[in-house]
C-alpha cells in the first residue's frame, strides 16, 4: 500500500514538474530579430540608463542634425539605452541558432552581449577606418545553463572577443541626413574563435538626431570558425549555421 502511495505521489510530482517546465518553456519570449525600424524606435528624447553591470551612466538623445555635420569619427556609445535579454534598447551583438529539442520541436536560441565597442570615420559620402569588437564573455541568453554552454563552445577564456574590420572604404552614395535610411555592403574580416574569414556584411544605417543607428545581420557557418556546437540530452540537433546580428548606436567623438 505504501509503495503504491509513493508511486502515485511521484507520478503527481512528475506531472506538476513537467507542466511547470512546459509553462516556463513556451511562456518564454524570443527577442525579435534586429531591424532598423526597431533600433530607431528605441531612441527617445528621454534620459536613459545603461544596465548590464556597468557603471550607471545617462545620456539624452535629441532631435535635429548634429551642429558640426556628419564628417568625423563616430564611436559606439554604450551609455545609450538599456540592455536586457528580452528587449535591448542599447548597443549589442548576438547570435540566433535554430535547435530541435526532444518532445518540444524547433526553437530559436538567442544570445547577446552588451560588451561592444568600435568606431568609423565619415569623409564626405565615404565610410573608412571601421572596426568593431564584441566581448563574448558577457553573452547572456534566456537561461544560465545555455549561457555557459555558449561560452564553452566559443572557448571565451581563450578567445574572449569577436571582431569585424572593414577592409575597403564604403561608398554610401550620399551623405547621411536626418531620417534617411541607407543600405550598404561592408567588405571586411570577421574573426571568431581566433579564426578570420573575409565576409560581406549587409548593414543599414540612419541618422537620428545626434546618433547614427546601425543594424545588420549575416549568416555564418560555425565550422568555418572552428566552433563546435554544444550538445545536451534534450537537444536532438542544432543547425550548423546561425545568424550573427548587431545593433549599434554611434555618437560623434
Amino acid at each position: 500500500m505504501n509503495r503504491n502511495r509513493w508511486i502515485v505521489v511521484a507520478g503527481v510530482v512528475g506531472v506538476v514538474a513537467a507542466a511547470a517546465f512546459f509553462i516556463w518553456f513556451f511562456g518564454r519570449s524570443t527577442p525579435e530579430e534586429v531591424s532598423l525600424e526597431g533600433a530607431v524606435g528605441a531612441l527617445t528624447t528621454t534620459t536613459t540608463t545603461v544596465a548590464a553591470g556597468s557603471d550607471d551612466t545617462t545620456t539624452t538623445t535629441t532631435s535635429g542634425s548634429t551642429d558640426t555635420g556628419v564628417e568625423g569619427t563616430w564611436t559606439v556609445d554604450t551609455s545609450i539605452g538599456e540592455f536586457n535579454f528580452e528587449d535591448a534598447t542599447s548597443s549589442f551583438a548576438g547570435f540566433r541558432i535554430n535547435e530541435e529539442l526532444s518532445g518540444l520541436g524547433s526553437v530559436t536560441a538567442v544570445g547577446r552581449t552588451p560588451g561592444v565597442s568600435g568606431n568609423f570615420t565619415l569623409e564626405g559620402t565615404t565610410m573608412t577606418n571601421a572596426s568593431f569588437e564584441a566581448d563574448l564573455t558577457r553573452i547572456v541568453t534566456d537561461d544560465s545553463r545555455r549561457d555557459n554552454a555558449a561560452r564553452r563552445s566559443l572557448e571565451v577564456t581563450t578567445f574572449p572577443t569577436a571582431t569585424f574590420t572593414v577592409t575597403s572604404p564604403i561608398d554610401l552614395g550620399v551623405e547621411p541626413t536626418e531620417g534617411t535610411s541607407l543600405s550598404v555592403m561592408a567588405s571586411g574580416d570577421l574573426t571568431i574563435h581566433g579564426v578570420t574569414q573575409q565576409v560581406e556584411f549587409p548593414l543599414e544605417a540612419q541618422l537620428v538626431g545626434n546618433v547614427i543607428v546601425v543594424v545588420g545581420s549575416i549568416n555564418i557557418v560555425f565550422a568555418d570558425y572552428g566552433v563546435e556546437l554544444p550538445s545536451a540530452p534534450i537537444v536532438l540537433s542544432v543547425e550548423d549555421n546561425g545568424i550573427l546580428e548587431v545593433q549599434l548606436f554611434f555618437t560623434k567623438s
